[in-house]
């Protein structure tokens, strides 16, 4: 395995995870899948190998901190170093936040945040003895502005961003060659909606506009070979969503208390006692590969303008610069035109 990138995906079994995952075995990586559900997981790596790339397959919950730190050990002793840890793995439960039991959203805090926090430590662990290493957390426009219907895992986005930034201090201290980043998401078209925990009376959706999978997946990579401090952004409404919350958080909370009911749902009803991956996973023995894409494809995107300015900043600048040049023309030739 000398000379191969190791990269350890969490929630790599489906949606987002699944396409970082496949991004980075079509890359040459070899990709280490960690996820609940038996038949993604084992359909996941059939797609890398598949592309040229080495896989391997570990079944575990990511809110179990030993499994995590298992899993690891057994990477770094039969794979190699670890080099890249994506940490993706969520869940949800779609309710208002009277109708969600205890339990309930504990466990959406234990696999989003201390999913994410146990992955975090066990990466650490391997990464600091060697001074090298990324993580990339795959962050949510909820982790910077809240939503109704979805308190425990916008709490957990929260949890996730404050939690990072606090470890990237820390890291600084050090002076340390580990980097820590977020990519913020916007409403991605994956198979949660198809079996997240709803009590609501019609199908969840993403809160439009919707991007592929994919899409989400190209950040993701980019921001592994080049890390940053600030967040990478993904789509414009991710950005109109940031700059909303922190120009205008008051006028928000109205706009989504008179919307955010409504575009998180479709038209058509859906079963209260429906199949769902709270506690245990839909796609084990038996069941079905979910794979990287929702119900949604008829509706999202696979490209964003805002992405490709935001990966490439010399060409953003470079943009800016004949904007400026042009308006300041504009503007001078109408201040001549007022003279005379």
């Amino acid at each position: 395995m000398a000379g191969t990138p190791v990269v350890v995906v969490t929630g790599a079994s489906a949606g987002i995870g699944r396409a970082v995952a496949r991004g980075f075995g079509t890359r040459g990586a070899h990709v280490v899948l960690l996820a609940r559900g038996a038949m993604g997981l084992n359909a996941a790596a059939a797609e890398i190998r598949r592309t040229g790339g080495s896989a391997t397959a570990i079944e575990l919950d990511v809110a179990d901190a030993g499994a995590v730190h298992a899993a690891a050990d057994r990477v770094e002793r039969e794979i190699g170093p670890i080099d890249v840890w994506v940490n993706d793995a969520f869940t949800s439960v779609f309710a208002p936040f009277h109708e969600i039991d205890a339990d309930e959203f504990r466990r959406v805090t234990e696999v989003t945040y201390l999913g994410c926090v146990y992955g975090t430590m066990t990466a650490l662990r391997w990464m600091r003895t060697r001074n090298r290493g990324t993580i990339v957390q795959v962050g949510s426009a909820l982790g910077v502005r809240s939503i109704p219907l979805q308190s425990a895992y916008c709490g957990a986005k929260h949890g996730v961003n404050g939690f990072t930034e606090s470890l990237r201090t820390e890291l600084l201290h050090e002076g340390s060659n580990v980097h820590v980043t977020v990519v913020t998401m916007p409403a991605v078209n994956t198979p949660q909606f198809s079996w997240v925990l709803s009590r609501l009376p019609k199908h969840p959706q993403p809160v439009p506009p919707i991007y592929q999978p994919e899409l989400a997946a190209r950040a993701v990579l980019h921001a592994a070979d080049h890390p940053r401090r600030k967040h990478y952004l993904v789509g414009a409404s991710t950005l109109g969503t940031v700059m909303g919350q922190r120009f205008l958080p008051a006028l928000l909370d109205r706009y989504l208390a008179r919307t955010g009911y409504a575009s998180q749902q479709t038209d058509q009803p859906v079963s209260p006692d429906r199949a769902q991956n709270l506690w245990e996973p839909l796609d084990g023995p038996g069941g079905e590969d979910f794979g990287a894409h929702g119900e949604f494809d008829d509706r999202a995107h696979g490209r964003s303008a805002q992405l490709w300015f935001a990966l490439h900043p010399a060409a953003s600048a470079a943009v800016a610069g004949v904007a400026a040049l042009v308006g300041a023309s504009v503007w001078g030739r109408r201040v001549r035109e007022g003279v005379k």
